[in-house]
């Protein structure tokens, strides 16, 4: 899975600290996301794409295409 998260947030002009700020989490959880080294949860995914209103499936890119028989 790959994500556009720090895409958005240097679009918005925030720097990592304020992301975390923003979402309560630590700026090292949101470097992690950023370098695709930790996915984040369901709720924070979420307060994510509230917080940059955009769909998850834009601000999270899976490219997983299931089996067909």
């Amino acid at each position: 899975m790959h994500n556009r998260v720090k895409h958005f947030r240097e679009e918005a002009g925030w720097s990592q600290g304020e992301l975390a700020r923003r979402l309560g989490v630590s700026r090292q959880t949101i470097n992690a996301v950023e370098t695709d080294k930790y996915d984040p949860s369901l709720p924070l995914a979420l307060r994510m794409a509230k917080l940059f209103a955009v769909p998850v499936p834009e601000l999270f890119l899976d490219e997983w295409e299931p089996e067909h028989d």
